[in-house]
This record gives structure tokens, C-alpha cells and sequence, in this order.
């Protein structure tokens, strides 16, 4: 079995104990931007050895895996890493939406001279698939 580039992902990039760092998620056939999230040393430690998208959820106060309660999972096919050395870039192959709202991108939103309007059609009903939050958007 071949090993993948980021199975040593938590061990090339070691983070101190509470810090933080900012990952853009994007679908790697497309190239558009899904999700900004951020990153502690234990979703570094379980996107190595998973291969998923695991990331710090600050309402919920701990890692969790994208896709754990939706089943839209998120595939990790390339890790690329800022000049700063500060930030990941992490293209994906996403299992349906990457937006709690119903959307395939949190960036669904695209401002006019009008003000915001939604630019993208919703690919989930979150209501059914997030039957716990269903009020709270």
C-alpha cells in the first residue's frame, strides 16, 4: 500500500498545544473554495491518519469530522502549505455539501450593488439532514 503525502501531516507540521490555524478547503476538481476552518494539532493528527477532513468546531468546542453528521465527507487529495508557512490549503473530494445551510460552498453569498443575494442553488434540505439544529438557521 502506497502511503499518502499528508499520512505525516501532524508530525511535518506540529502545532503548540491551543494553537489554531486557518485551512481553506477547497473541491479539487473544481477549484472552488468550500470551507474556511481551522485547524489544532488533534485534526492534524486525525486528517493523518484518516485521510478526511477533521477540523477544530468552535461552537461545539472540540474536533469534529466533516461530514459526521450529514455524511457529506471530505476526501483529502492534496495538502498544500502558505508561504508563511501559517496556513493550509486542503483540496478535497466532497460527498455532497460542505455548507450546514444546504449549500455545496459556506460561500454561497455574492454581494451586488444591491446588496448580498444568493448566488448558488441549495444541494441538501438541512433540515432533514441536521434535524438537531433545524431551528437554529
Amino acid at each position: 500500500m502506497t502511503q499518502k503525502p499528508w499520512s505525516n501531516l501532524s508530525q511535518w507540521l506540529p502545532l503548540a498545544a491551543g494553537k489554531l490555524m486557518p485551512a481553506i478547503i477547497t473541491d479539487a476538481a473544481t477549484g472552488a473554495a468550500l470551507m474556511l476552518v481551522e485547524l489544532n494539532q488533534e485534526a492534524l493528527e486525525l486528517i493523518s491518519a484518516s485521510g478526511r477532513v477533521h477540523y477544530y468546531h468552535p461552537r461545539k468546542r472540540k474536533v469534529v469530522t466533516k461530514g459526521e453528521a450529514s455524511g457529506h465527507f471530505q476526501e483529502v487529495m492534496e495538502v498544500r502549505l502558505s508561504c508563511r508557512g501559517d496556513q493550509l490549503l486542503i483540496k478535497v473530494r466532497a460527498a455532497g455539501g460542505a455548507c450546514e445551510l444546504g449549500y455545496a460552498s459556506c460561500f454561497f453569498r455574492r454581494l451586488t450593488p444591491e446588496g448580498w443575494e444568493i448566488a448558488d442553488p441549495k444541494v441538501f434540505d438541512p433540515d432533514e439532514v441536521y434535524p438537531e439544529i433545524a431551528f437554529s438557521h
